[in-house]
């Protein structure tokens, strides 16, 4: 029997403090929903608000601006994810089994909270729009995160259960891949998404590799278009050249700051032009930031047609083209544009860019098949394959800031090595 001096239990439905705590848990759930759906730039607070049958002056009580929201919804996803891995340190001995739980908790994450078995995870999409210490605290804690991933790597080299590799990449690509699974698990069966996750960490774990030895990368073979040389009253080419100026700047900052902590004003320093001369060359921050998708997806294709051509199998073609797009990712013709901002365009022009994209990523899983085909690749799913890959080519992006860089192919070989030969030692590997 419980006596009046061990006070209330924490869930009775009398205790204040829990029930704060559960509206404020279900009000970050339903933000982390409409943010992922809609993007953050969509959602106000009067939606969500309304979604939960909620005053907006009842939702200041809890929060008192929307990028304060975004910031709370971070702190919730990451602080899971660091409270799951300690969890699944504390069962788990194994590092390569440590590393499979980690990665099948974000399928289980997605799908709980689909069937209202749990809250709603913010994806990290906007960190690079939080200001100040909101950034820095959010960072740090993502930061210990991919530690915590990177050690499961380095000690399962050192117990034999993972093949050596370059863990900062492995660990980059691995955190890409999931990061992206809000974006296409809802095209696929509720009822299939276990058998999904099992399947995507198979490829991890394996590889698309077929055979028992290590796929060893050829040269590079596809090129891109170098910049033309600008007759001096070629206006129209000059003012191409300008446009890509922007795009190429534009999509620095939006990758950097989100859309709404980039501004047109910072866009022109940087390139040291007039306000005026950006406007002369596009309307207003909405078209710059299509226009940055297009130019990234122009490039995309461009790689996209010159593997068609290539001689050789299904997975010589995947790896020329994950290296290519590397490059351009992390070179002076990018970056290209990270999906993180996807939400900020209207729908009509949000469905023009993710049909492209969407055409674009079928590339790899026809690479795929052409693979399976010709024995290069092992029989999986080609669709699995190439989200994990999009996502991993995605998160890209300022690899330099999470491991040294002296060679950019050297490091794309390592960023995608996971992909091609998995975690899981092979048995001709020498």
């Amino acid at each position: 029997m419980t006596r009046l001096s061990e006070g209330p239990r924490q869930g009775s439905p009398f205790n204040r403090t829990a029930q704060h705590d559960a509206k404020r848990a279900a009000i970050l759930s339903q933000a982390a929903r409409l943010f992922n759906s809609k993007g953050s730039r969509a959602t106000t607070l009067r939606d969500i608000a309304e979604s939960l049958g909620l005053t907006k002056t009842s939702l200041y009580y809890y929060v008192k601006t929307k990028e304060e929201l975004i910031f709370q919804c971070y702190l919730a996803t990451l602080d899971h994810h660091l409270q799951s891995m300690a969890e699944i340190e504390r069962c788990c001995e194994s590092p390569l089994e440590r590393a499979r739980q980690f990665f099948l908790l974000q399928f289980e994450n997605w799908l709980a909270a689909q069937e209202n078995r749990g809250p709603h995870y913010a994806a990290l999409l906007e960190i690079a729009s939080l200001q100040g210490a909101q950034r820095d605290e959010v960072e740090s804690r993502y930061i210990d995160m991919f530690k915590h991933l990177r050690s499961y790597l380095r000690d399962g080299i050192t117990a034999g259960e993972i093949r050596p590799c370059e863990t900062s990449a492995a660990t980059r690509a691995i955190l890409g891949s999931v990061d992206w699974v809000f974006f296409w698990l809802h095209s696929l069966p509720r009822n299939s998404v276990p058998q999904v996750a099992a399947q995507a960490w198979d490829i991890i774990a394996h590889g698309l590799r077929s055979g028992d030895d290590i796929y060893q990368p050829a040269p590079l073979a596809i090129s891109t278009s170098s910049e033309p040389y600008i007759q001096g009253f070629d206006r129209d080419e000059q003012n191409r050249q300008k446009q890509q100026a922007f795009y190429k700047t534009g999509t620095w900052f939006f990758n950097k700051k989100g859309f709404t902590g980039t501004s047109l004003d910072e866009i022109a320093e940087q390139l040291n032009v007039s306000k005026g001369a950006f406007y002369y060359h596009l309307r207003n921050k909405e078209d710059l930031l299509f226009n940055c998708y297009t130019y990234s997806l122009d490039i995309n294709e461009e790689i996209h047609a010159q593997a068609v051509q290539l001689q050789g199998n299904g997975l010589h073609k995947i790896d020329q083209v994950c290296r290519k797009i590397f490059h351009a990712q992390n070179s002076d013709r990018g970056p290209l544009i990270r999906y993180s901002t996807i939400t900020a365009l209207p729908i009509p022009r949000r469905k023009q860019i993710l049909a492209r994209t969407e055409a674009s990523n079928r590339r790899f899983g026809d690479f795929i098949r052409e693979g399976i085909s010709d024995g290069s690749i092992r029989d999986i799913d080609p669709f699995i394959a190439q989200q994990l890959i999009t996502g991993a080519i995605n998160a890209s992006m300022d690899i330099k800031l999470w491991r040294r860089v002296d060679d950019l192919d050297a490091v794309a070989i390592d960023y995608f090595d996971l992909f091609f030969n998995g975690l899981a030692p092979r048995k001709g590997q020498a």
